[in-house]
């Protein structure tokens, strides 16, 4: 991290943090481009930060019990990143309603430079039970904006006789403090899932979109199977635990984006 800015007035409501990041060697792939889980990382990130500067800290969630879950996810990379290459990335509240709250981060070369890559990404507040919780009003407060909005959804429709599957177990640097697979990691599942059924080109294509859907949390050692199958425009993904209980739905586009 190599330094924060926080403007007012985001393009939809409360206000917009700017922090850079420097990409590390070990954050890029074998291409010298950065992996596409990062940019998400980098996002989650800039979100902590945003809610701490205006005093809700990690600290002040744990005193009422409350949590955010990442629940859906639409990330366009528009033109890859590069290795020691420093990355400006944006985040604001576009919208809150009940329990979800929406937020967008830029990705660009510098502030107000090239754009690299756009996600928006739904949040559900959950509490200490790990089901759905009120958001606060104080949180309305800070954030005020529209409240309407329609969670993200992804159907890529039924896995063909001709899916490729592929089979692995969670591994202990999948999980984060939370002690289930971090949100940012299912776009490494699917993007190996991609690579092993022989279509690691389309993760070389610019643009290139992904939809995620988060269904389930995918708990430690965890047995799971993935299929990925064509679809108009690019490639489905659907991961599941052993027992056939879905995780995961994701979409992969090279000729279009998510509707």
């Amino acid at each position: 991290m190599t330094g924060a800015a926080v403007s007012a007035g985001g393009s939809d409501a409360g206000e917009r943090l700017v922090h850079a990041y420097r990409i590390r060697f070990d954050e890029a792939t074998p291409h010298d481009v950065l992996r596409s889980s990062v940019y998400l990382a980098f996002a989650q990130d800039c979100a902590w930060l945003h809610s701490e500067s205006l005093g809700f800290t990690r600290a002040w969630y744990a005193e009422r019990g409350l949590t955010w879950l990442v629940r859906a996810v639409e990330l366009s990379v528009e033109r890859d990143a590069r290795a020691y290459e420093e990355v400006a990335v944006s985040t604001e509240v576009t919208a809150m309603r009940r329990v979800w709250a929406r937020r967008r981060s830029e990705f660009r070369a510098t502030p107000e430079g090239e754009l690299l890559a756009v996600a928006r990404i739904d949040w559900v507040m959950v509490g200490d039970r790990g089901l759905p919780a009120r958001i606060p009003a104080d949180l309305f407060a800070a954030f005020p904006g529209p409240a309407v909005f329609d969670p993200r959804r992804v159907q890529p429709g039924p896995e063909p006789p001709s899916a490729e599957r592929l089979a692995f177990t969670v591994r202990p640097r999948d999980l984060d403090p939370m002690a289930h697979v971090n949100n940012t990691v299912y776009l490494d599942y699917l993007e190996e899932a991609v690579e092993a059924a022989g279509n690691g080109e389309l993760l070389r294509r610019v643009p290139r979109h992904f939809a995620l859907e988060y269904v389930a949390p995918a708990p430690p050692g965890a047995r799971l199977q993935s299929a990925t199958w064509p679809i108009t425009g690019g490639l489905a993904y659907r991961l599941a635990l052993d027992s056939g209980d879905e995780l995961l739905r994701g979409e992969l586009l090279v000729d279009g984006r998510p509707t």
